[in-house]
């Protein structure tokens, strides 16, 4: 931003988050001018970056976009919306060559074609993947030297969005922290691109500095939330003391490899799809052979052995940092928190329930994922919505005024005593009297003024949304309700009926927020 006068970007569209989803919406939205809000230097700390998976399309010979489309359904545990399923199945295949013109360089076979990988529950190989185990890398490399080369895109690096004001109308303007201070950018038009809650937890294969602040933003604006629950575990993550947690991808089981205990003992065996059952399946079976004082370890030595390196550079990379060579012994793994199939409730064009306010990544609940994400859906999800945001956005004109010099300075955001209170009763397995431990110790926090707020109101609102849910479904697993409930409804909530069900709770009042089928 070397040389730019804040005030000169009044009224542009402000994108939160330099991730797959933030760039691909400012990119779709050149020529017009767009402002982008990156935490760290652009490219660095995006989730997007870390995806080891790849990018899910029907464009096999064998495939079609509705196998893509049942396949989605039945990970999604009845809580897909199948309209929104349909439009981004059938629109990935073109959204893969959008990143190709972007200049994404995907794997290819010796024919030149792209080749296509296996990923758990789906039912054909329909997973593009870029530099083998480096999808997410390879796609933030051309998505950055994209943005760097457009110039109606404007990159403010270093600058953490704080605080959403509002008027009468919606969205109003930015509090922002930058490397001189606060700042305020005064904009009618906010998308929230800020990716995911890993950092919450003890146990996360995400960035740290993903605490859920774009949820925070979004409710604490008045923005109403959805399927805040379901968060997905991912079942094999390396087991070691570095945080966050190194990736073992699905597409290591989806090459053969097997999950064992200590005793060699394949511990999936008899498990319909075994390895490629869903990842609620897997990481359940993997978190219950822990608690009965297993080890658990990933197995590739027979399915990739010497070959697992030229497969899995990265992989094999993050395993040899640690003394383990795969390709002669098994790997360590235990589950670690990966992606958040709730968020900022939007519709088909990713607005959100606040005049001025979109979403998309991540931090967005579009339908897609319902109960569990889809291995490999969410990179096509960002994809997407971030040209449909675009598309949005562009049909409006800002309504805003401006601002007062003077306004509330925030102060740092410290998720720290957070995770300890969530990690356990929000995991793998949940049960209603942690859960509400959880609320009780995390209300004074989110009703207080200090680093913790932010982080506590997100983590509030999740545990209020799981304590509701009185079934087990897809990524939401009761051990007091086992069984599924014959109907699927959603669960939404504004950050104000959260704190009332906290404050209620005491008295067993019925939750307040509404559910919706």
């Amino acid at each position: 931003m070397k040389g730019t006068d804040l005030r000169d970007l009044a009224g542009r569209p402000v994108v939160i988050g330099a991730g797959l989803a933030g760039l691909a919406t400012a990119l779709h939205l050149s020529p017009e001018p767009v402002v982008v809000l990156s935490k760290a230097p652009l490219g660095r700390e995006a989730s997007s970056g870390w995806a080891q998976g790849g990018i899910a399309a029907a464009i096999g010979p064998d495939d079609d976009p509705e196998l893509h489309l049942a396949d989605t359904l039945a990970a999604g545990d009845g809580l897909c919306d199948p309209q929104i399923v349909g439009r981004i199945v059938r629109a990935a295949p073109q959204a893969v060559e959008d990143l190709m013109r972007f200049g994404v360089r995907f794997d290819v076979t010796a024919d030149d074609t792209l080749l296509l990988g296996l990923e758990a529950a789906h039912s054909r190989r329909r997973i593009v993947h870029a530099g083998g185990d480096a999808t997410g890398r390879e796609i933030m490399r051309a998505l950055v030297e994209a943005v760097r080369r457009t110039p109606s895109i404007t990159v403010l690096e270093g600058f953490e969005a704080r605080r959403l004001l509002t008027d009468e109308i919606g969205v109003s303007g930015i509090i922002a922290t930058g490397p001189a201070g606060a700042v305020l950018l005064s904009t009618g038009r906010v998308v929230i691109a800020t990716g995911s809650i890993g950092g919450l937890y003890t146990d996360t294969t995400t960035p740290l500095g993903s605490i859920g602040q774009g949820l925070a933003l979004a409710a604490r604006a008045g923005a109403e939330l959805r399927d805040l629950e379901f968060v997905q575990f991912h079942p094999t993550a390396l087991d070691g003391p570095a945080r966050p947690m190194s990736l073992i991808s699905e597409a290591v089981r989806g090459e053969g490899a097997i999950l064992i205990d200590e005793t060699g003992r394949r511990i999936l065996q008899g498990t319909p799809g075994a390895e490629l059952a869903p990842r609620d399946v897997v990481a359940r079976a993997v978190a219950r052979h822990l608690a009965e004082g297993h080890r658990v370890y990933l197995d590739a030595r027979k399915a990739l052995g010497t070959r697992f390196a030229r497969r899995f550079p990265g992989i094999d990379a993050s395993c040899k940092a640690v003394r383990i060579d795969p390709a002669g012994e098994p790997i360590p793994i235990r589950p670690a928190v990966h992606y958040h199939m709730g968020g900022i409730a939007v519709d088909g064009e990713g607005r959100s329930s606040v005049s001025g306010l979109w979403a998309c990544g991540e931090a967005a609940a579009t339908g897609l994922h319902g109960a569990n994400r889809l291995a490999s859906n969410s990179l096509i999800e960002a994809a997407i919505c971030g040209r449909w945001v675009a598309e949005s956005i562009a049909g409006t004109v800002d309504h805003t005024h401006p601002r007062p010099v003077f306004f509330p300075t925030p102060g740092k955001v410290d998720a720290s005593t957070v995770r300890p209170i969530i990690s356990r009763p929000l995991g793998v397995v949940r049960d209603g009297d942690g859960m509400r431990a959880a609320v009780s110790a995390l209300l004074p926090l989110a009703e207080g003024d200090g680093p913790a707020s932010d982080p506590a109101a997100v983590a509030l609102m999740m545990a209020v949304s799981a304590l509701s849910r009185e079934e087990s479904r897809g990524a939401h697993f009761r051990s007091d309700f086992p069984g599924r409930s014959e109907r699927a409804l959603h669960a939404r909530l504004t950050l104000e009926q959260a704190f009332e069900a906290a404050r209620n709770l005491a008295s067993e009042t019925s939750l307040p927020f509404a559910r919706s089928a």
